[in-house]
This record gives C-alpha cells, sequence and structure tokens, in this order.
C-alpha cells in the first residue's frame, strides 16, 4: 500500500521529485524496469525516471533492507550498459523511523569496487520543505514535526488549495495513506475529508486491491477444503487461471 502510494506520487508528480531531489523542475517520464532486464518482481518500492539526459532512480522503503545497496550498484550497472550517455542519481528514501545501521549506510562495497548513493530519511527533513510541492504534500506528515497531526492538517489545508478535483483528490488520498505510518486511523480520519478521497484513483485501487485479496484467501480456503477449481472460481468471482494458480502455490507449499 505505501510502496503504490509513493510510485504513483513519482509517477504522476516526476518535475516535483526533480525539483526536491535535483534541484531543477524537469518533466520526466517513466523507465520500465524491464528496459534494464529488472525482474518486476524486484521493482514493487522502485521508480525509475528518466529525462534526455539523466536517470532519477528511486527506491522508497518502510524500513532497511540488507540488499538495497547492493541492489543500487546492480542498477547502476545495467543502467550504464542500456544508456552509456546518462547520468543515474540513485536515491533510498526511508519512511518510518529506524535506529537501523542499514539506514544510514550509503555506499556498497565488494573487493575493489565501491558504489555510493544517496540516503534520504524522512523524519530527518523538515517537514515544511514537503508543502512546497504539491507532489510532495503527503510526506509531510513523515517529515522531521514535533505535531505530526498539525502538519497533517496542514498538508489538508493546502491540499484544499488544489482547483484540479481529481489531483486533489489523489492527493488527499495519499496523505491519508502516508499518515498510516505515524498517526492512528482514527486520527487520521478526523483530519482527511474522506468525501474527496474517495474519488481518488489510489483510493479506488486500494479498495479494489482489498476486495481482491479477501477473494483470494476465501479461494484458498475452498481448495484447502477439496473444492474443485472450477466451483472455487464459480463462487469468488476469480478466473479458473486465478484459482488454478492459487492451488499451484498449496501444492508447493505443501511439497516443501
Amino acid at each position: 500500500m505505501y510502496d503504490d502510494t509513493c510510485r504513483f506520487l513519482a509517477e504522476n508528480f516526476s518535475a516535483d521529485f526533480a525539483s526536491w531531489l535535483m534541484g531543477e523542475s524537469i518533466t520526466m517520464t517513466e523507465l520500465q524496469p524491464s528496459e534494464l532486464l529488472l525482474d518486476p518482481i524486484r521493482a514493487d518500492a522502485m521508480i525509475l525516471l528518466q529525462s534526455d539526459d539523466v536517470i532519477l532512480h528511486i527506491e522508497f522503503q518502510t524500513l532497511p533492507k540488507e540488499e538495497i545497496p547492493f541492489r543500487m550498484l546492480d542498477y547502476r550497472v545495467r543502467g550504464h550498459r542500456r544508456y552509456k550517455g546518462k547520468l543515474m542519481l540513485q536515491v533510498v528514501i526511508y519512511l518510518k523511523p529506524t535506529t537501523s545501521e542499514l539506514a544510514y549506510q550509503t555506499s556498497y562495497m565488494l573487493e575493489r569496487t565501491r558504489h555510493e548513493f544517496d540516503v534520504i530519511r524522512l523524519w530527518e527533513q523538515p517537514a515544511s520543505v514537503f508543502l512546497q510541492y504539491p507532489g510532495l504534500i503527503p510526506f509531510a506528515v513523515l517529515g522531521q514535526t514535533a505535531n505530526p497531526a498539525e502538519t497533517l492538517r496542514q498538508a489538508t489545508q493546502v491540499v484544499d488549495q488544489i482547483e484540479d478535483p481529481t489531483t486533489q483528490a489523489n492527493l488527499m488520498a495519499a496523505s491519508a495513506i502516508l499518515a498510516g505510518l505515524r498517526l492512528e486511523q482514527d486520527m487520521i480520519y478526523q483530519l482527511v475529508r474522506r468525501d474527496i478521497m474517495q474519488e481518488s484513483v489510489i483510493y479506488r485501487s486500494i479498495q479494489e486491491e482489498a476486495e481482491a485479496k479477501k477473494q483470494r484467501e476465501i479461494a484458498i480456503n475452498f481448495l484447502r477444503n477439496g473444492v474443485s477449481v472450477e466451483m472455487v472460481a464459480l463462487g469468488t468471482g476469480l478466473s479458473v487461471e486465478e484459482v488454478q494458480q492459487l492451488q499451484q502455490r498449496i501444492d508447493e507449499s505443501a511439497s516443501h
């Protein structure tokens, strides 16, 4: 949920991210991971944006992972192989406060090879920075602030001033979702206008994914109790192919 929200913001407000991370407002286009021969499964929290001269590689992480530094080197080498004339700016953005040393690691070393990348810990960034750019407003509540609830209120006030209803709805929903990393849901719903949020692409996508997850869980229970693939598909609304995939996962799990 958090990864999808961050990716949506980076894809749809690329100029705002470029202003923040590169110091220059450049509208960038999305670069598909497949162009670097990357497995899409590994790219859930990653966004690749490109202009004529530079590739912006952003990794959004809720908490640190040991494999991140090597992945940065891996992506950089792949980017150089595919686009030798382009610079690549790589940034790992940590969303949730942690004391882990991994969140402070800005390089990867392998024998004589050393690769460096940038790291941003949102809780160390002034919340006011994010209120300057529409696409960054949802990150304000995760910034450096003594009162996250008040910061979220300020963020929603800024969003309320946006004239385009689609943009307003998407930013309101993104603000509410990311605030879940720092505030209780009851507090969030007191501060965020749900009538606007529910009109957003992000909100509808999450609702649909939640419903699909529920249907998959029901299907798995049926399959484990011996119900046929065809009957499970009929009862849950999932396709026969989707149910067959779930059955395969159950069989593989049982064989291990």
